[in-house]
């Protein structure tokens, strides 16, 4: 018999993997870890190049690939905590996890939560203070985001709640690893990121509609309709784009950062899809909220290449525009 990964497939035994070990393996969502893991190291690795550390940590890919499986087990503990508190809002919409399937139980999801968040805390602080630090806080918003006061029932505020961990805290505690996080390029960078996933969070609430408003959670999607929603999401998923060329004008970042003002246009295709409400047969949301992910991945990549780029000033041309 085949092993099946995919979290809507059916729960059976195979060769390889026991039902209970595939339900641990489905709360940790492997899909969304992949963006932390990689988002985190190329803004690890872009800040080795910017602040020119390769002398002082030779065993830089090592570093590297620790802190960003750090934040991935960060990311996995807050996937676990998440399912176990939204079982009754998962028995209606996401029937199909380990816990309304009864293949893991709440209690058991919540330790492996809270050893995971345990096992990523004490890793960091062997890497420096300051990633030890962030890890904390982003460990700190998405507890509170599950467990009471449960900042994930109160409209707006939710948005905002879980865009500043995913957009600014881990940018900022990827920069710490080799650099000072209160540089202003990567508070430029983890502000972006914020203000983006501000709008960009709104995806993922499309297919929990009735469950959150019959479980006591307000978004945007369940109290002003999916259109509605996608309107107002749509400025945060493209002005933070279009400031590049306002923080290059005002001399706040290099002019080879340019580029980046591209990322625009998926900003709009998410919009576009948002509308669609498209269901993807795989993965359990719609197209909009994977680009998203995806979009956020490759702004990593563009952002880290443009560093490598204009540090070995192969990009002097557009500085002289």
């Amino acid at each position: 018999m085949s092993v099946k990964l995919t979290m809507k497939d059916p729960y059976t035994k195979s060769r390889f993997l026991s039902k209970k070990f595939r339900g641990y393996f489905d709360l940790l969502r492997p899909f969304t870890l992949l963006a932390p893991f990689f988002v985190s190291m190329f803004i690890m690795f872009a800040s080795l190049v910017y602040n020119d550390k390769f002398v002082e940590f030779p065993n830089w890919w090592i570093i590297i690939g620790q802190a960003s499986l750090t934040l991935a087990f960060l990311n996995g503990a807050s996937n676990a905590l998440n399912q176990a508190t939204d079982v009754e809002a998962d028995k209606i919409s996401k029937p199909y996890r380990p816990i309304p399937r009864g293949v893991v139980e709440r209690d058991e999801a919540q330790s492996i939560a809270y050893i995971l968040y345990l096992f990523a805390l004490l890793r960091a602080v062997t890497i420096n203070t300051w990633f030890g630090v962030f890890v904390f806080l982003i460990m700190l918003f998405t507890v509170v985001y599950s467990l009471p006061p449960r900042m994930k029932r109160f409209l707006f505020v939710n948005q905002v709640w879980i865009a500043i961990p995913r957009g600014l805290f881990a940018i900022l505690a990827s920069w710490s690893v080799f650099g000072d996080p209160f540089q202003i390029l990567p508070l430029i960078i983890g502000f972006i990121g914020l203000i983006y996933f501000i709008g960009a969070m709104t995806t993922k609430d499309i297919v929990d509609c009735e469950a959150d408003r019959k479980t006591g959670t307000r978004t945007l999607i369940n109290t002003y309709g999916t259109r509605k929603a996608a309107f107002i999401s749509l400025p945060f998923l493209v002005i933070p784009f279009a400031m590049f060329p306002v923080l290059i004008h005002y001399h706040l970042i290099d002019a080879y950062f340019l580029p980046l003002t591209l990322f625009i246009i998926p900003g709009f295709i998410i919009f576009y899809l948002m509308l669609k409400q498209q269901q993807s047969e795989t993965l359990e949301n719609v197209s909009a909220w994977s680009l998203m992910y995806i979009t956020y991945l490759f702004y990593a990549i563009g952002f880290t290449t443009l560093i490598i780029l204009g540090e070995l000033g192969q990009l002097n041309f557009i500085t002289a525009v």
